[in-house]
């Protein structure tokens, strides 16, 4: 058999998918992929063939000898596999309207990954990548599983905990966007900066910043506390920091931090948003419509930048960089979600956090930072307990559980309210919930 590395990507239909196809293509001279398998299911199908066919224009233009394969079953493709990639959404966009929708009626933030919205893409999710996890088990157990599928730090969560798979690594462009952001501030060259991550996914703050091996933390700092720098996501709103705030804080935050730390805000922006031009997802489906039309295109043998738009910027590079550096056993430095192993000593060692690592062919070793600053140690700790206890509920179906997660969530105000959108939520989703079909009933 010729030699090379077999990529199985599921989600294959992916918008997401030409950028992780481009990063291959330009890594080719030093990562030989010989084949990438994209699988969907029967519901993506359609999205699959002109993803897929549009990969396979980049592959010819790029004149790289890779094959692709196009199935709808996930075992075919996962036999022989190096390096799985997962990048499903379960229920699909219209599953994330419902999680983003619901919680506004309850004046409760609705968002993908964060509150409500995220507990219920934890709980859609989390059973079938444990379903992924045994068919790697059993057909590719040499594989390295690379996980972008949100809540990504939950499911990292939940593949370490109920999986025996061990090589697993949680993926998320969020410290990528905040090194892009910094570098832009600052019109420097993002290779001269370097950042100390450490925390959760879409929980991450940089410790520490530093522009050619010197610490510009306080410079970063300044930077962030004027209005005009609006260092977040295309998906989160740039709302401006508190100046004093963010000089208090004494670290970088992420841009999801603003559901916490600017709560009331951000659920006003949400809720004028949602009656103008729609939730987020439902801003994402009308991008998507226009993307797909795009990839059908027989002449179009590049990838878009119109998929930028969509907030995934910097995915694939971080895929693309990450198993590339676990090929190549290249030793260098990238944030990524993986088993602390005492790398934060606030967190339990077996816990998945999101942290620098050095990324070697055994894969991710993380970088030690101890504690994290007193100022952001508790809402940390408070999310991961959540998580734990999300992945709990998605792994037993326990009502108890699930309304247990939703309470502890900062964003949910009470037990009560927490009580009303749970059991909403569960009828909404309830297709999508197997584990939850007898509470459902009941």
């Amino acid at each position: 058999m010729t030699k090379g590395i077999k990529i199985v990507t599921i989600g294959g239909g992916s918008s997401y998918t030409p950028e992780l196809i481009e990063g291959f293509i330009n890594r080719y001279d030093e990562l030989p992929v010989r084949e990438i398998w994209l699988v969907d299911i029967e519901e993506g199908k359609e999205k699959l063939e002109i993803v897929g066919n549009l990969a396979k224009r980049m592959i010819e233009k790029a004149g790289v000898p890779i094959d692709i394969h196009l199935t709808l079953n996930r075992r075919e493709a996962l036999v022989g596999a190096d390096f799985v990639t997962t990048q499903f959404r379960v229920g699909s966009l219209e599953a994330r309207a419902k999680d983003e929708r619901i919680p506004l009626k309850y004046q409760v933030i609705g968002q993908e990954t964060n509150g409500p919205g995220g507990l219920f893409k934890g709980l859609r999710t989390i059973p079938v990548i444990l379903d992924i996890c045994k068919d790697i088990e059993e057909l590719c157990p040499q594989a390295w599983l690379v996980n972008f599928t949100n809540p990504a730090g939950m499911v990292t969560e939940a593949v370490l905990r109920y999986s025996n798979i061990e090589k697993v690594v949680g993926l998320c462009n969020v410290p990528i966007g905040m090194r892009m952001g910094i570098a832009k501030a600052l019109k420097v060259d993002s290779s001269r900066i370097q950042v100390d991550f450490a925390g959760l996914n879409h929980m991450v703050f940089g410790l520490n910043v530093y522009l050619d091996g010197v610490s510009i933390l306080d410079k970063v700092i300044e930077s962030m506390a004027d209005p005009k720098n609006e260092m977040t996501m295309k998906n989160i709103s740039g709302l401006a920091w508190e100046p004093d705030f963010i000089k208090g804080l004494g670290v970088i935050p992420c841009g999801y931090h603003r559901y916490y730390y600017k709560t009331n805000e951000m659920l006003a922006e949400e809720l004028e948003a949602a009656e103008k031009e729609g939730t987020r997802a439902e801003v994402v489906q009308k991008l998507e419509e226009e993307l797909f039309e795009l990839y059908k295109a027989p002449d179009l043998d590049i990838k878009p930048p119109q998929l930028e738009k969509r907030g995934g910027a910097y995915y694939s590079d971080a895929a693309c960089s990450l198993i590339n550096s676990i090929y190549n056993d290249k030793r260098d430095i990238q944030p990524v979600n993986t088993r602390n192993n005492r790398a934060i000593a606030s967190i339990p060692d077996d816990s998945a956090v999101e942290v620098n690592c050095v990324i070697t062919k055994e894969g991710p070793k993380p970088i030690a930072v101890g504690n994290m600053p007193v100022a952001v140690r508790g809402l940390v700790q408070q999310i991961k307990s959540f998580e734990r206890i999300a992945a709990e509920a998605a792994v037993t179906g326990s009502y108890q559980t699930a309304l247990l997660a939703m309470t502890i969530n900062p964003l949910v105000p009470s037990d009560k309210v927490a009580k009303q959108i749970l059991d909403e939520m569960l009828e909404a989703h309830k297709q999508h919930l197997p584990q939850f079909s007898q509470v459902v009933k009941a």
